[in-house]
């Protein structure tokens, strides 16, 4: 059918021309999914490609009845951008989003970590924690360390590899979104901590798909985004902490750290990976005082 060939290339376009990755470019398709489902069922005799805006209209408000805002503006708009391309490659020449307003939705900023949480949370790692014989609490402290000190998202974090670990010049080679790559500076800390671990690991045998991946199980393979959850849920209530704690929570409060201690929003960026600074901006809150006091320090006229 027309209309399958159609979300075939708008995923080719997604990884190709957009260079998503895998999670995101299924989220896309996941949207468009559920449209052709509600088509199907309803028995609509239309397809993606040749749906108005009456039927999409009714399609959202039956689907947005169990999706909280957030979740009903993200359906927009990766529907939105579906019809976009579909416009874009002649398969339309409307959008039928293009009366539909998103839902109004404040910006949710996610819990940071103090550096006494951060020290609460290493702290209570059980260091001595082994499994069928190989020390996991020494890999769980590394997997912290490097989440916090290099603000990785958790995929940069199970896909880091030991050919990626520059630890002589001070960086670590991180593959983001869309595998760009950047450079990320690393701390003594962490670099011992990660060096402990690998002492443990070349005692493991590890599975040949897995052979340069930093972080693994205890059968050799390359741990999963639910274990790395897992792992700081768990971490988490031992240390008593009553935040929503999560990796990316690591990665926010890396970056939060960062710029309240004075560094430079563009060098923040860099570390982060964001392809807008824009986006940088949006992802950290700084309390009033913080920017009191670099206004007084710097301003030449405070």
């Amino acid at each position: 059918m027309k209309w399958q060939q159609a979300i075939t290339d708008y995923r080719h376009y997604l990884q190709i021309e957009r260079g998503l990755s895998k999670n995101s470019i299924e989220n896309y398709c996941y949207d468009i999914k559920k449209l052709i489902v509600y088509l199907e069922e309803n028995a609509l005799i239309v397809s993606p490609i040749t749906t108005d805006n009456a039927i999409v209209k009714q399609f959202i408000y039956t689907i947005s009845k169990s999706l909280n805002a957030r979740s009903q503006a993200r359906l927009i708009s990766g529907l939105r951008n579906f019809f976009d391309y579909l416009i874009f490659e002649n398969y339309r020449e409307t959008n039928p989003l293009d009366l539909i307003e998103s839902p109004r939705i404040g910006r949710k900023l996610p819990d940071t970590l103090s550096i006494d949480d951060i020290d609460n949370l290493v702290n209570n790692i059980d260091l001595s924690y082994q499994y069928n014989g190989v020390n996991l609490g020494e890999r769980n402290r590394a997997i912290i360390e490097t989440l916090y000190s290099c603000g990785l998202r958790v995929s940069e974090l199970i896909e880091l590899k030991i050919s990626d670990l520059f630890f002589d010049e001070g960086f670590i080679k991180v593959t983001g979104k869309g595998d760009k790559q950047r450079f990320v500076p690393i701390g003594l800390t962490t670099q011992n901590y990660i060096a402990i671990w690998i002492g443990i690991r070349n005692h493991i045998e590890v599975q040949p798909n897995s052979k340069d991946n930093l972080f693994l199980n205890y059968k050799g393979k390359k741990l999963t985004r639910a274990m790395i959850f897992t792992i700081i849920k768990k971490l988490v209530e031992k240390s008593g902490i009553t935040k929503n704690v999560s990796p990316h929570t690591f990665r926010h409060s890396f970056a939060t750290h960062l710029l309240e201690n004075g560094a430079d929003l563009r060098a923040i960026q860099m570390m982060l990976g964001h392809e807008s600074i824009t986006t940088t901006e949006i992802y950290m809150h700084v309390d009033r005082s913080h920017l009191s006091d670099v206004l007084n320090k710097f301003h030449p006229r405070k």
